[in-house]
């Protein structure tokens, strides 16, 4: 194998493909990048059996020339020394051939690196996926949506379902659901799809798999094709693809969760109330136990305050822009709330309380396409 390709375009790809490399593997081959040559161009792949990635540079474009493929072939180089070099090496292009037992030279200005493959045949083959179930997205909307939920999966293994997003639609309509016992974030979004027959429902998308998908996504209207089968899915780019696996296991039921009816509400600045949980969290943190408490005063004003044993107390009040309903008085954990209100774009949020032992609901003051869904905490 024998190729010069421009730099700028390699390291773009390499460090794509090392999101899904981890260096926990039990199989030793899969520390590496397999890198391969074709008459088309250069496909780079990572893979940690839960997460694969294959990134594509094409020899050509409409505007440039981006690899001179001199002789095809492939290796398997390790990805943790190799993916640093390719972003340090000072030239504009770099040189890549290999020669026998997989010996491979790195090329690039006066540079001359040396390194040790693997064989290339041992690398797994990445799944031929049925794209029977398939609807796109534009990219900075899957990015918003993976923003405002991925938060609140669960970080304990106990129910591993938890830790990933649901996916599911109903007719145009693709809802995404992360829960952890004690939060809920739920948002909408309209799909597109030629598929009539599109049901896609307990599709749940491991949480570590999101968070790396989001680097990947930019923020463009280009769509990216999400296809799903029973054990994978698939996000397809234009010279990207990033497979993930699918977790085990029903997710709960959560829509009927959410209350219906309200005995108290509330619209408040998104970012007053942000920056006075913060403050009051300053307290609440030392007790370790995040722990706020929120009640209704005269005149639309409610009191927020924290208590720690060992360093004191604080109170502040805001005024709601509206307030109606029964007195209450309730708490929370407040970071679990802060979490929510930052991914919240809207100025305003509105939240609707059903008593002060029963869950309740933030959402946005401008749309109805996302809510959030909170257990309070018993102090007494």
């Amino acid at each position: 194998m024998h190729f010069v390709i421009q730099r700028e375009q390699f390291v773009h790809s390499v460090q794509h493909v090392n999101k899904a490399v981890s260096s926990r593997t039990t199989i030793p081959i899969l520390t590496g990048i397999k890198i391969d040559a074709s008459s088309e161009g250069v496909t780079l792949t990572g893979s940690d059996s839960d997460i694969s990635i294959e990134s594509f540079i094409p020899k050509t474009d409409e505007e440039n020339e981006y690899v001179d493929i001199k002789e095809t072939g492939s290796i398997v180089l390790q990805a943790r020394f190799f993916a640093d070099i390719v972003k340090k090496l000072p030239g504009d292009e770099i040189e890549i051939s290999v020669q026998d037992q997989f010996a491979t030279t790195l090329r690039s200005g006066s540079v001359v690196f040396n390194l040790n493959g693997l064989d290339p045949e041992e690398y797994p083959r990445l799944p031929k996926l049925e794209e029977n179930q398939t609807f796109s997205l534009p990219q900075n909307l899957l990015k918003d949506m993976i923003r405002q939920t991925v938060f609140a999966v669960s970080t304990q293994e106990t129910r591993p379902v938890l830790t990933g997003v649901n996916f599911e639609n109903d007719k145009e309509q693709l809802t995404c659901t992360a829960t952890d016992s004690h939060r809920l974030a739920m948002r909408t979004v309209a799909t597109e799809t030629d598929n009539d027959e599109l049901s896609i429902s307990n599709v749940v998308i491991p949480g570590k798999s999101l968070s790396e998908l989001r680097q990947i996504l930019e923020d463009t209207n280009d769509h990216v094709q999400i296809v799903v089968t029973d054990s994978q899915v698939l996000f397809k780019f234009k010279h990207l693809l990033f497979f993930s696996r699918l977790l085990d296991g029903k997710y709960p039921v959560t829509n009927n969760m959410i209350p219906e009816q309200s005995k108290t509400t509330m619209e408040l600045s998104t970012k007053d109330l942000l920056h006075s949980l913060e403050r009051a969290l300053l307290l609440s943190k030392e007790a370790k136990n995040n722990v706020i408490n929120f009640k209704t005063l005269e005149g639309s004003v409610i009191e927020i305050n924290s208590v720690s044993a060992e360093v004191g107390k604080v109170t502040e009040k805001l005024t709601c822009q509206s307030l109606e309903g029964e007195d209450l008085r309730i708490s929370f954990n407040g970071k679990n709330i802060i979490d929510a209100l930052k991914v919240i774009d809207s100025e305003f949020v509105h939240i609707t309380f059903t008593g002060a032992m029963s869950p309740f609901v933030i959402r946005p003051g401008d749309h109805n396409q996302m809510l959030h869904l909170f257990s309070p905490v018993r102090t007494y």
